[in-house]
């Protein structure tokens, strides 16, 4: 992942009810959630949602799809994982990550 896709991911997961609905779209699985579960799920009026849905789509942190009348949402795996990967790159200069956090936790 390139630093500026790393900030604009970053920017779309830093506010409150974007962060709320792409971990619920993490925990829903690639099969994902409609736009109007989720909405009820996280008590947001539909308009709102679809503007911070749209801001993590252009991040390119979930997808969409049609299914009917409906909107699914997903989250993008693969461009999560990008950004925690760039995130600890290089972690804990070179040290096992593990044993790092065991040093602080003692």
């Amino acid at each position: 992942m390139q630093p500026n896709q790393a900030v604009q991911s970053l920017g779309a997961l830093a506010q409150e009810h974007r962060l709320a609905a792409f971990r619920l779209l993490v925990q829903a699985g690639p099969d994902g959630m409609a736009a109007g579960a989720l909405s009820d799920a996280l008590g947001i009026p539909a308009s709102s949602l679809s503007f911070h849905l749209a801001q993590l789509s252009h991040a390119g942190l979930v997808s969409q799809r049609r299914a009917g009348r409906s909107i699914i949402y997903a989250a993008d795996y693969a461009a999560m994982n990008g950004l925690l990967s760039f995130l600890t790159e290089n972690c804990c200069a070179g040290a096992s990550c593990a044993a790092t956090s065991e040093r602080r936790v003692a």
